[in-house]
């Protein structure tokens, strides 16, 4: 059995309705996932699977997702050791330790252009930063503007199928992860 990381991108199923993390455990429980947990409302699971590819991963739980809730939402899958190695990589280890909630990754499931993610730049004001690692592309936020324009402009038009976790959510993921190995 693999541990893997499954994050969901914009779980808000329209007005007046939420997913319930109770309920996204039951769905990739009847998938035949182990060990599921789920961390926050914000659709973030770990489970155990046999290894398998993780585009089938998505896929399968992109199915049951849209079967379960009806809706289609972005799974972003990473495996155990590949989650382990974004948490490690993080280039702003200062920044995360002062400010967790001000810095930020968008996992995404094809490598983001490394090229593209310069154009970011222009967004980034003052104590704002951008850095590509990996594909992924981590962000520092700036406390003092509150309305930043910098991760509306990490989007899905711009760079592919992705989604954001705040350096909290990383972190926590990690600990779940590294219970496990």
């Amino acid at each position: 059995m693999q541990t893997y990381v499954a994050l969901l991108y914009s779980i808000v199923l329209g007005e007046g309705r939420r997913v319930v993390m109770a309920d996204l455990k039951v769905m990739a429980e009847e998938l035949g996932l182990k060990n599921v947990r789920t961390l926050v409302a914000t659709g973030n699971l770990v489970f155990e699977a046999r290894a398998a590819k993780v585009a089938d991963l998505e896929r399968r739980l992109e199915v049951a997702f849209e079967k379960s809730f009806g809706r289609h939402v972005d799974i972003i899958v990473r495996g155990a050791e590949d989650w382990l190695k974004l948490a490690a990589g993080n280039p702003f280890p200062a920044e995360s330790a002062g400010a967790a909630d001000q810095v930020a990754v968008r996992v995404m499931r094809e490598p983001a252009p490394e090229d593209a993610v310069e154009a970011l730049h222009v967004h980034a004001v003052g104590d704002e930063k951008v850095l590509w690692v990996d594909g992924d592309i981590w962000l520092v936020f700036s406390r003092e503007r509150p309305n930043s324009r910098l991760l509306a402009a990490a989007n899905h038009k711009r760079f592919g199928v992705g989604t954001s976790r705040n350096w909290n959510t990383v972190r926590k993921l990690t600990e779940m992860v590294g219970s496990r190995q």
